[in-house]
């Protein structure tokens, strides 16, 4: 299995089917290394690598190696022990055109999992909207969001989290607004 498709594997495995390798997710979203490695029929070197390698930093493993876990994104009921945070000023989210018209009526919603995911720069969500063709990127008033009551986390790959974000706190982004390289982000 080639790192793209054991990535891939993982996240699926850890994310939203830890059943279908005969694993439960522990507090933190934990699971022993060991049961995986030999469901997936893979090496411990070949998970440590994916997890070292991954440019999104989805996978942790333990302080001691013998557990991993996805740092965000489920789908199955998992308890991550994430605290609140006070939130930048600003986050932003990158989606895709054929989502605008849901977004300006219904705002981001967590839809299959857990919370909306959220970044501290326009970079990387321009990337996330990248995925699925032209992008789509909206600024979130998350002082006002949090002023106003709604709990954000930070993951520990440091992708903010918020179960929704209702239409009065998204600001569409045109792409001629983004920094260029080298210009301060908006705070």
């Amino acid at each position: 299995m080639n790192p793209r498709q054991l990535s891939g594997r993982l996240a699926y495995l850890l994310r939203h089917a830890p059943h279908e390798a005969g694993l439960t997710l522990e507090r933190g979203g934990w699971v022993p290394l060991e049961p995986l490695l030999a469901h997936l029929r893979v090496t411990r070197e070949q998970v440590e690598r994916v997890v070292r390698d991954d440019d999104k930093g989805r996978f942790g493993l333990s302080e001691g190696g013998d557990k991993i876990r996805a740092h965000q994104g489920h789908s199955v009921p998992v308890d991550l022990g994430l605290t609140p945070q006070i939130p930048p000023d600003t986050l932003y989210h990158g989606s895709y055109q054929g989502a605008r018209a849901g977004i300006q009526r219904h705002g981001l919603k967590a839809m299959s999992r857990h919370h909306v995911h959220l970044s501290a720069d326009t970079g990387t969500a321009l990337k996330v909207g990248l995925r699925r063709g032209w992008p789509l990127l909206f600024a979130v008033d998350a002082a006002r969001m949090h002023a106003d009551g709604f709990a954000f986390y930070r993951s520990e790959n440091g992708v903010w989290l918020v179960g929704r974000v209702p239409p009065a706190y998204l600001n569409e982004l045109s792409l001629s607004e983004l920094p260029t390289p080298g210009q301060s982000e908006r705070r």
